[in-house]
């Protein structure tokens, strides 16, 4: 049930999105080192986030890097690659910054509206963060710029939502100089990571998120989910298998939590 409202949702977002959201910023590409020491501090290797440490010890350094993204948006000189990390790294930080602003909390659902309506009201459609003025969400950034203006399938594997079964936050920022390299092993960390899918050649076992995002996957490429799988998974899936769904883990990817 939790993945079909999701589904739902995410399918409400793109209809809603009728037309993307346009920046005209003036200065030259941000330089992403707060958030990447922040990250390289405070994120393990599997992913997941010391919140107290950094509540307690740079909370002032995480909400200076956010500030510094609100007033700096990408421009119109800026290449495709400066533009999708910034964007990367906005999503991650200003996620981070939610939970950090709200902590302790069980799971970033437990942000949104007690009784939400459905397609609004949850922690994603929080109005917390402006962009050059331009009051923002999550999901504006998710759907509304990344996914409208970067044909991008491993976008999925960077973007994260502070849970347990996303994708891991990277121990560094995003960057142009490196962005196709860094995305490529998000990837194949995704597929690789037991926890989060268990690929093999006959009952293949993956994350809901492409479950969600396959229209992706299949829209930006020329191949189907599986044959997009297989260019990254440790094991290649035979053809003609179906893929199963893993049940999704929205607690918090806190340090010292454990998949459920």
């Amino acid at each position: 049930m939790k993945q079909k409202f999701f589904a739902l949702s995410v399918i409400a977002t793109i209809l809603l999105a009728s037309c993307s959201i346009n920046f005209r910023g003036k200065g030259k590409p941000v330089d992403h080192q707060e958030w990447d020491t922040i990250v390289k501090k405070y994120v393990d290797k599997e992913g997941l986030v010391d919140y107290k440490g950094l509540i307690a010890k740079d909370k002032d350094k995480l909400n200076a890097y956010c500030d510094k993204l609100s007033k700096n948006a990408p421009g119109k000189k800026w290449s495709e690659d400066e533009k999708l990390a910034y964007w990367l790294n906005a999503y991650n930080a200003f996620t981070v910054k939610l939970i950090v602003d709200n902590y302790p909390v069980k799971s970033i659902k437990d942000l949104g509206a007690n009784n939400p309506i459905i397609f609004i009201n949850t922690a994603w459609d929080k109005k917390f963060f402006e962009v050059n003025g331009k009051t923002m969400t999550l999901n504006r950034i998710e759907h509304k710029i990344i996914r409208q203006n970067f044909s991008e399938p491993r976008i999925h594997f960077a973007l994260v939502c502070a849970s347990m079964s996303c994708p891991k936050l990277r121990q560094e920022a995003y960057t142009a100089a490196k962005l196709d390299e860094q995305l490529t092993d998000q990837a194949k960390s995704f597929l690789a990571d037991k926890n989060r899918n268990v690929v093999t050649a006959t009952d293949p076992k993956v994350s809901s998120l492409f479950d969600w995002y396959g229209m992706d996957m299949k829209k930006w490429t020329k191949f189907t989910v599986v044959e997009y799988i297989n260019q990254y998974a440790p094991v290649k899936i035979n053809d003609g298998v179906k893929l199963q769904y893993l049940d999704y883990d929205w607690s918090l990817n806190e340090q010292g939590k454990t998949f459920k």
